[in-house]
């Protein structure tokens, strides 16, 4: 089987052609394009619907149909075929007799189970030629796809916020480059500007009046704000971010309102926080905490477009 040919460079400013560009790369790299899949006789979409009635209890056509994408007609047809072979059998619901449920028989797990193994053992072949670390980013991003196409609901205490530790700072800094270069354009000098902000923090942080709070779910890290003495008697709040992945589940809110906790306890007066407008989420989250807009300038520090920062403040 010949090698896979290289992505070409990705274009950060066409999204539509990089999804595009990645389909037909991973088309080719699971070798769906070929005729039949696994070396088998069976076609992409018939081994789906295998899949499915191997793996699931309970599941009728009308299931197929809608979890898989397929047209009815097509399904339907299909799975005649298989049953002419004998691979499948269908069982009327208890509940309603016009109902039903369809499953393999021992004939057709005799013809799947051979392609699930072989299918396995693809992909086990595929990992094999990656290092540790490789894998480990490969299965993060595909994680990541999964979370943005097919968010899950919410669950019980889905983070934890702590103090940091070591290494937590090179993150901030690696974390808030990327991800405001991917969604705002803000280019290196934004990160030069973090980095700055959080090499002061270790420098001269003072316990007692200072705090950075990290955000993680599942042992990684996905959010970060700082708390930092202006004067005796003022406090900034910097540095607020959220990973995309962990996004809708509070925790901008409740690093905010962390910061306003300690902020109080230490005995200042007043929170205040330099942000950009067109950050609509972070502004949302202050003006839910009670921050105040009271200033604005023009400026372009980090970006070819022209940039409006907001000053903010919260009495206390």
């Amino acid at each position: 089987m010949t090698a896979p040919a290289l992505l070409p460079a990705s274009s950060a400013d066409d999204p539509v052609q990089a999804v595009r560009r990645f389909n037909r790369f991973y088309t080719h790299q699971i070798g769906v394009l070929q005729e039949h899949l696994l070396r088998s006789q069976f076609s992409l979409t018939e081994v789906r619907v295998l899949y499915e009635l191997a793996h699931r209890e309970n599941v009728t056509a009308k299931d197929l149909c809608r979890d898989l994408g397929l047209d009815r007609g097509y399904v339907s047809r299909m799975l005649q075929t298989f049953e002419t072979h004998g691979w499948t059998k269908t069982v009327p619901s208890p509940d309603d007799r016009r109902c039903q449920f369809l499953s393999l028989t021992a004939k057709g797990h005799k013809v799947f189970d051979p392609l699930e193994r072989r299918s396995s053992e693809e992909v086990a072949a595929m990992l094999a030629r990656l290092s540790p670390h490789q894998q480990k980013k490969m299965l993060a991003a595909i994680h990541d796809i999964e979370v943005v196409l097919a968010p899950l609901p919410p669950v019980a205490a889905p983070f934890v916020l702590r103090q940091h530790r070591p290494g937590d700072m090179g993150w901030v800094v690696q974390r808030h480059g990327e991800l405001y270069w991917r969604e705002y354009h803000y280019d290196e000098r934004f990160e030069a500007l973090v980095a700055e902000i959080v090499a002061e923090f270790i420098q001269n942080l003072d316990l007692k009046r200072e705090r950075c709070w990290m955000a993680e779910r599942n042992g990684e890290n996905v959010g970060s704000v700082f708390l930092v003495k202006k004067s005796s008697s003022i406090a900034k709040l910097r540095l607020l971010l959220v990973e995309p992945s962990a996004r809708g589940l509070g925790i901008g809110k409740h690093l905010v309102e962390e910061c306003v906790r300690f902020a109080r306890k230490a005995g200042y007066k007043k929170i205040m926080l330099w942000t950009q407008n067109e950050l609509a989420a972070a502004r949302g989250i202050y003006k839910g905490a009670g921050f105040k807009l009271v200033g604005e300038e023009k400026h372009h520090s980090w970006s070819r477009k022209n940039l409006v920062a907001e000053t903010w403040e919260l009495t206390l």
